[in-house]
């Protein structure tokens, strides 16, 4: 039994399929996804949730490639052209360039000389011994407070919608919180890692960014057509989980309002934190809390299409905002400068990011408020000329969007672990643990996957 019908819990279900294994999904909603929803509308093509991934790790790659053959090719992997690594962060009154290397990095505007010099000497300055050290902290300690305000911060507001000194490093950001614990340094990491050899495996992670042709919806539809649609019960409501002498029982009430109960050997929650207490009443009090205190940043994502470009130059991935702009944006993508398709010939997609930890108000705003102010960065940010208007303008409200590695983690973390140790066939998943990427989801319904068939041996 899998609980939700989001990336990783279709992902996981999907890998047991193909491996002969017994599966059934319940999901509260009326479709399969999850967050993962795109949208087609007079000629632009748009998501609701994530626009992109990463492929960071070689479970992404084997997943598209097996998702191609059993659509017949109608889920295809689409990457970014090289355009797209190009990243820009706003300061005064125009995106810039953000660095992308050392020498990069001590002629860009976006910082300060003081740490300009600082960045040169970060190979030689001595690593932390804070465990629960911030991001925030981190950055400032090896690399300047410019740094921090001018790539940390609106790089953390575009991948958590979150504040760099709330979140904890080795959670939120594990590699970075690596490099400088086993190498000294984050450049001599780098470098170091840079050179380490790889596996034909290792080098299908290529790190580019990923959509699927067509939009991220065909993931999940693919996976679901997989699996078998009778295998998928949509819009449940009361799902409970417990344990029996059997296995595990789960209970829930189907979209025909007929009470249902299935018997499995294991249980695979992928839900959100908050949502567990419900579904699994037989925790204790106190160690279901450890889990379900996890903090949620709101995030409002507002699809912007106008089909006359105007000459612009959106050739990369998008513009992030700092916090230290006093902006009401977080930042802005631009998709069809990506991958093609998303908006009509001439014309261009923009992926609008409000809201988020340090501005959780701006989720109450009107659709009218929202829009006043999508128009005035569309002109001022974006550079349009003012006698020109958005042809499409679509607001996605998500008051629990992005789960925040916080102090908070480690506790999470080995509550889950303790849980799953106590209760032998249960798994909690999802977002909650593992990282918040696509990636990350894609790889933990693998590693879940694989495990339960490990055990089943």
């Amino acid at each position: 039994m899998v609980v939700g019908a989001g990336l990783t819990g279709l992902t996981t279900a999907y890998h047991l399929s193909q491996s002969g294994k017994r599966v059934h999904v319940v999901e509260q909603q009326k479709r399969v996804g999850g967050q993962i929803r795109t949208f087609r509308e007079d000629g632009f093509v748009f998501e609701s949730g994530p626009t992109t991934g990463s492929v960071s790790t070689p479970e992404v790659a084997e997943l598209m490639s097996a998702l191609a053959i059993s659509s017949n090719g109608e889920c295809q992997l689409e990457t970014a052209p090289d355009s797209a690594k190009r990243r820009l962060i706003w300061k005064g009154d125009w995106f810039h360039d953000l660095p992308s290397g050392p020498l990069s990095a001590v002629t860009t505007p976006l910082f300060r000389f003081s740490d300009k010099i600082r960045i040169l000497g970060e190979p030689w300055r001595k690593k932390g011994t804070d465990p629960d050290e911030s991001v925030g902290s981190l950055a400032r300690r090896r690399l300047g407070k410019s740094f921090v305000d001018y790539a940390v911060d609106p790089f953390l507001s575009g991948v958590y919608a979150g504040n760099p000194d709330t979140l904890i490093t080795r959670y939120a950001l594990p590699k970075l919180y690596n490099l400088e614990q086993n190498y000294g340094s984050f450049i001599r990491g780098s470098i170091a890692k840079a050179k380490e050899p790889k596996t034909d495996r290792d080098r299908l992670a290529t790190k580019k960014v990923f959509s699927a042709k067509g939009g991220l919806s065909q993931i999940p539809e693919a996976e679901a057509a997989a699996i078998g649609h009778e295998h998928i019960s949509l819009g449940v409501k009361d799902v409970r989980v417990k344990p029996s002498e059997e296995g595990w029982l789960t209970t829930f009430v189907d979209s025909e309002g007929q009470s249902r109960q299935i018997l499995s050997r294991y249980v695979v929650t992928t839900c959100g934190a908050y949502s567990l207490p419900e579904l699994l009443p037989f925790v204790e009090k106190e160690q279901m809390d450890t889990i379900a205190s996890l903090h949620y940043a709101p995030v409002m994502e507002v699809a912007v299409g106008v089909r006359n470009d105007w000459g612009g130059d959106y050739r990369a991935f998008g513009g992030l905002v700092p916090t230290c702009e006093h902006k009401r944006i977080l930042g802005i993508l631009y998709p069809s400068s990506c991958f093609q398709g998303r908006a009509p010939q001439g014309g261009v997609l923009f992926s609008y990011f409000m809201g988020g930890v340090k501005q959780p108000e701006l989720l109450d705003l009107s659709d009218q408020e929202v829009e006043r102010y999508v128009v005035d960065y569309f002109h001022e940010m974006l550079k349009f000329p003012s006698n020109v208007e958005p042809d499409l303008i679509r607001i996605f409200r998500h008051q629990r969007a992005i789960p925040q590695y916080e102090a908070t983690s480690g506790a999470r973390f080995a509550a889950v672990e303790k849980l799953q140790n106590q209760y032998p066939g249960l798994i909690i998943g999802g977002n909650l643990r593992d990282g918040i990427g696509m990636a990350h989801r894609i790889t933990q319904a693998a590693n879940i996957s694989a495990e339960i068939k490990q055990q089943d041996k």
